[in-house]
């Protein structure tokens, strides 16, 4: 596809290929990550990054990266690139032609007669990255030497030259392992080619710079050990395969396996093809446990609030998968008792796990099997937002939800600057009682239905449900500005203009009176929609950040105040085509239409955590976003819905 290729003049062009990446990634929870020549410019960037279950099941990068250079005629070609400060040595990219990601990132170098192309594929089974070279042209044979740069270290931190890393290699068959440290795995750096031959030359490489990291004002420079380099004779015609694996792998395999691989992928056909293998690639099965990643490279797996609010979009819009979406749901409740029954920052997220349930259902679930298996954590849930369960948040006399920690973001909004929430939102949150509310009557709807005879839940409630619906509307409307407040505390309503009032008219039963909905809906679609997603806050707003760079604090201060995020899609564009009917696809169209165009930014192929709330609307975050990809296929499910209409 044509989003997913760039030509010479681009690759050159180190201002606009260094802040494009390529991403692969497996189930066992190993990735790939680089910009698209192959300089790093993040911490997190490297060709073999995997999880580690004996360091707490974080990602450790082993292989950061590898540098090709070719010798012909006594000339040598360095193919890599690396930062150094303020300069790039060597620097690779001049020989960059062509480049293409569809189905694996693919590089072509011209250097001269010669044309020479790489291909990066991370094994889908294990933590193996395979690299194929092809000498595609060349008037005679070429020398390849390949330099690997090592890591060892978590793909949070930095590393640097010290005494205590172990530098011996160990010879295996065609190639040599690596274990810089203790505890960790070897690295089994491996050739296809059986005449290849490893030069034991170990170095310490100081002082490596990434830009990204340096721009943003982290801690930007590294040590990588180099210990030596394989080098390997080619012929026009011929292609070798590297592999960097955790075990020693069989070399006579590495062709016929990247082949096999590349076969199994395919090409992605259209746009939906893409979101559906993004969404793919946001689900692992590390150690046969199915969960989500909330996105790569730096966020974790496994979150409570992210992987609900995108599981539906993932497992059921976009892999059309009820056995998974089931299987990642039971793996989150029995990893997040705590958080879903008794305390966490996010009050609003246990009570989410309703609208996923709607939407199992929805979707064509059996709603008597749902409540059976399902029925005893909601009602769970429900219950544990009574007075005395939970420090952090319970629900008033007036049957709201009132949450208040000192200097605590007890919301998603939950940026922080020199240890204070930017957003602290402290007391009746609007898309907290929303989701409370609409969590409360599905309950009593799947109780009187699907329970127990015996069961009281449904009378104790029906009481509580009657006492939200009365008291919502009066505290968080407001007729002068036509919308509801964002919270209200003792001091009253907070009126910014937040898209957190979206979920509390798009809830299946919203607190919200019907004919209230369209000036809601009207203020938002003034001030907060964009053809890149939904603002965090009105420009109006004397707090609003516009972009989403600088420093960490300036970044932070703009985080929920003007970043637009492309999930917040989802529920606008529900609750437009409720009110607005089948007249809203073609604006519905053009909404989603802006992230297609944008899959050659920022992260190649994939759709990004947020955007800029000003024009020209540019990509952040993390490259690859389990919400804004599962976002978008409910979006794209809508438009599918209402398009007959």
């Amino acid at each position: 596809m044509a989003f997913l290729k760039f030509n010479k003049s681009e690759l050159v062009n180190l201002g606009y290929s260094l802040r494009r990446e390529i991403l692969g990634s497996n189930k066992t929870g190993a990735y790939c990550n680089t910009s698209i020549v192959g300089c790093n410019t993040r911490r997190y960037h490297g060709l073999l990054a995997v999880t580690l279950d004996r360091f707490g099941g974080d990602r450790y990068l082993l292989l950061s990266t590898l540098d090709e250079t070719l010798s012909v005629n006594g000339k040598q070609f360095n193919l890599g690139i690396h930062c150094y400060g303020d300069s790039y040595e060597p620097r690779g990219h001049k020989y960059v032609v062509d480049f293409d990601a569809n189905p694996v990132p693919q590089i072509t170098y011209k250097i001269g007669e010669i044309l020479f192309r790489k291909s990066l594929l991370l094994a889908q089974d294990k933590d193996q990255v395979l690299i194929k070279y092809e000498l595609l042209q060349s008037s005679g044979p070429v020398s390849m030497q390949l330099k690997p740069f090592l890591a060892f270290r978590n793909v949070h931190d930095l590393t640097h030259q010290n005494g205590d890393a172990n530098t011996n290699g160990v010879e295996i068959e065609n190639g040599m392992a690596f274990r810089m440290y203790a505890n960790f795995p070897n690295l089994c750096l491996q050739l296809s080619d059986k005449k290849a031959v490893f030069t034991d030359r170990p170095c310490w490489n100081n002082g490596i710079t990434y830009s990204e990291e340096y721009r943003r004002g982290f801690d930007c420079t590294e040590d990588l050990f180099v210990p030596g380099y394989f080098e390997s004779v080619m012929k026009p015609g011929d292609s070798l395969v590297f592999s960097a694996s955790i075990m020693q792998e069989i070399p006579s395999e590495f062709k016929r396996k990247f082949t096999a691989s590349i076969r199994n992928k395919g090409q992605a056909s259209d746009y939906r093809d893409q979101l559906r293998r993004c969404a793919n690639r946001l689900v692992t099965d590390h150690n046969g446990r199915k969960k989500i990643n909330a996105g790569f490279t730096w966020m974790y797996t496994g979150l409570l609030r992210e992987t609900l609010q995108a599981l539906p979009g993932l497992a059921l819009y976009g892999l059309d998968d009820s056995r998974q979406f089931e299987e990642i749901l039971d793996n989150l409740i029995a990893d997040e008792q705590e958080r879903l029954f008794r305390r966490t920052t996010q009050v609003e997220a246990p009570l989410y796990l309703a609208n996923v349930l709607q939407s199992y259902i929805e979707y064509g679930a059996d709603p008597r099997r749902v409540w059976e298996k399902y029925g005893i954590i909601m009602r769970g849930i429900i219950e544990s937002y009574l007075p005395g369960e939970r420090h952090e948040v319970a629900m008033h006399p007036n049957g709201l939800l009132w949450a208040q920690a000192d200097g605590v973001a007890l919301s998603w909004m939950n940026a922080y600057v020199n240890g204070r929430p930017v957003t602290e939102r402290a007391g009746y949150q609007v898309e907290t009682n929303a989701f409370w509310y609409n969590a409360v009557c599905f309950v009593i709807e799947m109780e009187s239905s699907y329970g127990s005879r015996k069961s009281q839940f449904v009378t104790r409630w029906k009481q509580t449900a009657e006492l939200i619906k009365e008291n919502f509307q009066k505290l968080f409307w407001n007729p002068s500005r036509g919308c509801l407040a964002d919270y209200v505390d003792n001091s009253g309503q907070h009126m910014e203009i937040r898209p957190n009032q979206i979920y509390a008219v798009c809830v299946k039963y919203s607190p919200v009176d019907e004919e209230l909905v369209p000036s809601i809906l009207k203020v938002v679609d003034n001030e907060l929609v964009t053809s890149r997603g939904i603002r965090t806050l009105s420009p109006r707003d004397l707090n609003y950040k516009g972009v989403y760079d600088g420093t960490q604090i300036e970044r932070d201060l703009a985080y929920h105040n003007g970043c637009t995020r492309p999930s917040l899609l989802a529920p606008y564009v529900d609750i437009s085509f409720r009110v607005k009917g089948s007249s809203f696809w073609k604006r519905a169209e053009w909404l989603v239409e802006g992230f297609y165009e944008d899959l050659n930014k920022h992260g190649v192929g994939a759709f990004s955590e947020l955007y800029d709330g000003d024009p020209p609307h540019e990509p952040h975050g993390a490259i690859s976003s389990a919400l804004s990809t599962a976002g978008l296929l409910s979006v794209e499910r809508l438009l599918d819905k209402y398009k007959e209409d």
